[in-house]
């Protein structure tokens, strides 16, 4: 057991209480309007700019930022060329450290006839211990719990170090519009001493959860063409070769469907004997509600033979998914006929320490070289990002995140891996090789990001805006 924390002093009863409060009176009414606004990444909506909505939902959240009274705080929201606009908040240090938090305010698309009643992805409805809506946990709050941390300490006189929140509206898009911004903010960004990333979680919302890895991805299209027009089945069948089984040959390249192995080997990595050791220890915390979180029909066998198999292959084994199809019309309306085209949105998920670019070159080559019969094949990546791995955290940042944990929930804090990809670390780690790394958050079993009845877990959120304030008072202490 971790020894106990006396450098500082922090009335967590109190401050948690404090927390409570401006959850309840403050942040969940400003994100309920927060979950009103569309607000879809560039990706997924060309007229973003046009539409006004990501401007909007930084209007919004800077409405709140201004209502806060924290000291010290100032707030610039810029735009370079057409990229997406990026917020900057900067809050001065009362004591010695940097800090940079980071969350996002774009969102994915939503089919409000995929929620369940009651439910839609831009209305606000809560339901304890539930606020559901599109954006709640992924990652509207983000921002509201960082500034909230710091308010809490200054409410109590805790000196603090400078913190500087960066909220982007391109993540869900991959983050290709966020480069050019870290360049041209390095002044302002300064060395940070941590960077605390919100847009994470873990298997369970009773303890506090601590990503020590996260996936890469890259994504792009796949498009097979064998004829100019549509061409009646009976007149084609047999002779012209249909791009949906040419398709199915292609996709045979890069992924065994039968065991759904990934085949390029440049997406895999050695997965060590620890890696093995940390999932077994996971999968007697967590035991089946890894699987039983999903909610899949009653007949549905995972793939793997046990939950550390599992864990594995969620975290440190690439997968592909098709995420989206062209080409192929409705069923009630597909006519007889041999289509001229099929395209599909491949998405892979790479394990930390891939290369991304290599990754989604080598997807290229395989799908593209000598195409089946002659057709027209062409794979246009989209979206690239590397993994992450954080290095081990200081022993004093340790030490706070344990013992607030401990005097708030009664439960240590743990560390996780996590499936999914936040580009954002991956380039601060490049960009700031010294620097701790917190990827943190309340995402976790049954929240749904990205897709129906989304929501986020009101309570695990109150808890670790007071173990993030716990914990950044600590790199001001820290030696």
């Amino acid at each position: 057991m971790k020894p106990p924390l006396t450098i500082m002093k922090l009335d967590l009863t109190s401050m948690m209480e404090r927390s409570d409060q401006v959850w309840e009176n403050s942040i969940l009414p400003s994100l309920s309007e927060m979950i009103e606004i569309k607000a879809l990444s560039p990706l997924f909506e060309p007229k973003w700019s046009e539409l006004g909505e990501l401007d909007a939902s930084i209007d919004l959240f800077c409405k709140w930022l201004d209502e806060q009274e924290i000291v010290g705080i100032s707030h610039e929201v810029h735009k370079i060329g057409e990229l997406s606009p990026l917020l900057l908040v900067t809050i001065e240090g009362t004591g010695p450290g940097e800090v940079i938090f980071y969350s996002h305010l774009d969102k994915q698309p939503s089919k409000p006839e995929l929620w369940s009643d009651g439910l839609h992805p831009l209305k606000a409805v809560r339901r304890d211990p539930w606020l559901y809506g599109r954006g709640s946990v992924d990652d509207g709050y983000g921002g509201y719990l960082c500034a909230t941390s710091v308010q809490l300490l200054q409410g109590q006189g805790v000196p603090h170090p400078k913190c500087t929140i960066i909220i982007e509206t391109c993540e869900e898009s991959g983050s290709f519009d966020l480069p050019p911004y870290l360049d041209a903010l390095s002044g302002q960004l300064g060395d940070p001493d941590m960077i605390v990333v919100m847009d994470s979680g873990g298997p369970d919302y009773n303890h506090t959860w601590m990503t020590e890895s996260l996936r890469g991805l890259v994504s792009g299209t796949l498009s097979v063409k064998v004829s100019h027009e549509g061409i009646h089945s009976g007149n084609s069948g047999g002779s012209i070769p249909s791009s949906f089984r040419i398709l199915r040959m292609l996709l045979d390249r890069v992924e065994d469907s039968s065991t759904g192995r990934v085949l390029i080997p440049e997406m895999h990595t050695d997965i060590s004997d620890q890696i093995w050791t940390k999932a077994e220890a996971l999968a007697d915390i967590v035991g089946d509600s890894v699987w039983e979180q999903f909610p899949t029909v009653d007949s549905l066998r995972q793939v793997s033979n046990s939950t550390q198999e599992m864990i594995v292959a969620m975290n440190w084994e690439p997968t592909l998914s098709i995420i989206g199809a062209d080409g192929i019309p409705p069923v009630q309306v597909a006519g007889n006929v041999l289509r001229t085209n099929t395209d599909v949105k491949l998405s892979f998920r790479i394990p930390p320490g891939v290369d991304s670019e290599l990754a989604i070159t080598k997807a290229k080559e395989t799908l593209e070289k000598h195409p089946p019969y002659g057709a027209e094949v062409t794979f246009t990546p989209d979206s690239c990002a590397d993994g992450f791995l954080a290095p081990p955290l200081d022993g004093t940042i340790s030490q706070a995140i344990y013992n607030s944990s401990m005097e708030i929930s009664g439960l240590p804090p743990l560390a996780t891996w996590t499936g999914g990809t936040i580009p954002f670390m991956a380039m601060m780690q490049g960009k700031y090789p010294d620097a701790m790394f917190l990827c943190t958050g309340t995402s976790g079993p049954g929240n749904n990001a990205h897709g129906p009845d989304e929501k986020l877990h009101i309570p695990s959120s109150k808890r670790l805006t007071v173990v993030l304030s716990a914990t950044i008072a600590a790199v001001s202490e820290n030696p």
